[in-house]
């Protein structure tokens, strides 16, 4: 028998903030359970216009639910409280790090995206110019500030 899991606490970062939570939250709205959105700090306008939106299309009251502030402080909530019996992040693998060891207390399941050291590789048989285009898209989208933009360059010799 398949069971929603429950209350899902939902951290997002900045630097995707609309794309990050509705990308979290459908899932879990399908799967049939409630979420708490931490965003980031740096972005709370975001979250709060994504549920003024959700009460518009009619989404009851308490199915969605988003929290600001203090990062660690509401971090430190949702890991802790009993109610929450998901968590998915999206940031730094030092954070990623914590809410691991939170998560193993309290045996919260959890869902991590945290930083990475993306290549970009470019074979022999590859079209030079659109390698370069890609490279150079890959690097600087989002000002470089995405956890997929090419860190390495590799070029296959032979």
């Amino acid at each position: 028998l398949k069971e929603p899991v429950g209350v899902c606490g939902i951290i997002t970062p900045w630097n995707f903030p609309n794309a990050m939570i509705t990308r979290k939250v459908a899932p879990a709205l399908a799967a049939g359970c409630t979420v708490v959105i931490k965003p980031s700090e740096f972005t709370p306008y975001s979250a709060l216009a994504l549920g003024v939106l959700a009460e518009r299309a009619g989404i009851p009251a308490g199915v969605i639910n988003i929290v600001t502030g203090m990062p660690t402080e509401i971090g430190n909530e949702i890991m802790a409280n009993e109610a929450v019996r998901k968590i998915s992040f999206t940031g730094s693998t030092r954070v990623g790090s914590l809410l691991m060891r939170g998560a193993a207390d309290s045996v919260k399941r959890l869902s991590l995206e945290l930083g990475g050291n993306a290549p970009f590789i470019v074979f022999d048989d590859a079209d030079l110019d659109l390698a370069i285009e890609g490279a150079l898209v890959s690097k600087f989208r989002n000002g470089g500030q995405t956890c997929v933009c090419a860190n390495r360059i590799l070029v296959q010799a032979g």
